[in-house]
């Protein structure tokens, strides 16, 4: 996955950030999580989802009972977003094999299928 260059420096600029103008640079939704967790999860606005406007990241958390606890993981989520988004690739280069490793191969191929030759022949 290759990123633009734009959302590589505004994800770089985010990482940058502490938690709290992380947040202010986030749009904040509050839902009602749904699953496994019993009648406080099922009631309240527990779940949260943040999104990275500059970058276009969104991510969520429902799987605490707390909107606190929850904001926390979300946060950290988007932090390994935003890396994952300023990782380069490094660029390969196409290459051939050598002469010798070519020689090689070739000869392993000969004596298979010298093997495999000798396996039908039977003199009786």
């Amino acid at each position: 996955m290759t990123t633009s260059p734009i959302r590589r420096q505004a994800a770089l600029d985010a990482l940058a950030l502490d938690d709290e103008a992380l947040l202010k640079a986030c749009e904040v939704d509050y839902f009602i999580a749904s699953g496994p967790g019993g009648q406080h999860r099922n009631t309240t606005a527990s779940g949260v989802r943040l999104t990275h406007g500059a970058t276009e990241l969104s991510v969520t958390a429902t799987e605490r009972r707390s909107q606190t606890q929850n904001k926390g993981v979300a946060l950290d989520r988007l932090r390994e977003g935003l890396r994952a988004l300023t990782f380069v690739p490094k660029v390969r280069r196409a290459t051939r094999p050598t002469a010798g490793a070519k020689r090689r191969r070739l000869e392993g191929k000969k004596r298979t299928s010298e093997k495999k030759t000798l396996r039908g022949k039977s003199d009786w």
